[in-house]
């Protein structure tokens, strides 16, 4: 199971939000780049970079993102408003992956990125009380989540980004009952993400047999470290 620290960035702050909210934000520094050399040298296989204005629609962080893909030798996907073809495929010139999300609900533009992209294109299934959210969590779908990983892999899709965003920020615990289901989806690499409060949940994620884990507030509030998940 690889060890994914997120770096959220707004305003080209680094910062962490409660349920998704931009009002209820965190500041945990003004050095993205420095934050992920000190993820790199304590371990972690990978980055998990979010352009949190572009996913807001209220900006974009692109240069940030490409200076944290320089700053660093592992692998980095970045996730964040990226709504086109063209977006996606244009971060891919800097960092290892993209996440897409709402762009994923449109097929064609699927079938497209998948076919070209391969392992390198992330799908993010958000969702809350098992439907999936699109639009920076802002709208609902009719999708369910093992409907829509399903629906994705067959347009070529093969890694997932699953989260449950009632959980993102809140320290509450992962949804074991959802990440479960993701998980036994033959065929589908997921990484978990929302609610990690601590080692006992890494622990218990990484018994779902997972791609991996997202470390995301447990991390900043240092309540668990990057050298214990890569015990689990």
């Amino acid at each position: 199971m690889k060890i994914i620290p997120a770096i959220d960035i707004m305003e080209g702050q680094v910062v962490r939000l409660y349920k998704g909210d931009p009002s209820k934000k965190t500041v945990y520094g003004n050095d993205p780049a420095g934050v992920a050399r000190r993820w790199e040298g304590q371990g972690a296989h990978m980055l998990h970079v979010v352009d949190l204005d572009a996913t807001l629609s209220r900006g974009e962080n692109r240069h940030t993102i490409q200076e944290i893909a320089g700053a660093v030798s592992i692998p980095v996907q970045a996730a964040g408003g990226f709504r086109s073809v063209q977006a996606a495929g244009d971060i891919l010139d800097s960092v290892d992956r993209v996440v897409i999300g709402t762009l994923a609900l449109d097929t064609k533009s699927l079938d497209c990125l998948a076919g070209e992209f391969g392992r390198r294109l992330v799908v993010a299934v958000d969702h809350r009380n098992g439907r999936v959210v699109t639009h920076g969590w802002q709208r609902e779908s009719r999708l369910g989540l093992e409907q829509a990983v399903l629906s994705f892999m067959e347009s070529g899709a093969t890694q997932f980004l699953v989260t449950d965003v009632s959980r993102d920020g809140t320290l509450e615990g992962p949804d074991m009952e959802g990440l479960g289901k993701a998980c036994r989806i033959r065929g589908a690499d997921t990484i978990a993400s929302g609610g990690v409060s601590g080692l006992s949940d890494v622990r218990a994620i990484s018994s779902l047999n997972p791609y991996g884990v997202i470390l995301g507030k447990a991390l900043y509030e240092n309540m668990i470290t990057i050298p214990e998940a890569l015990q689990c």
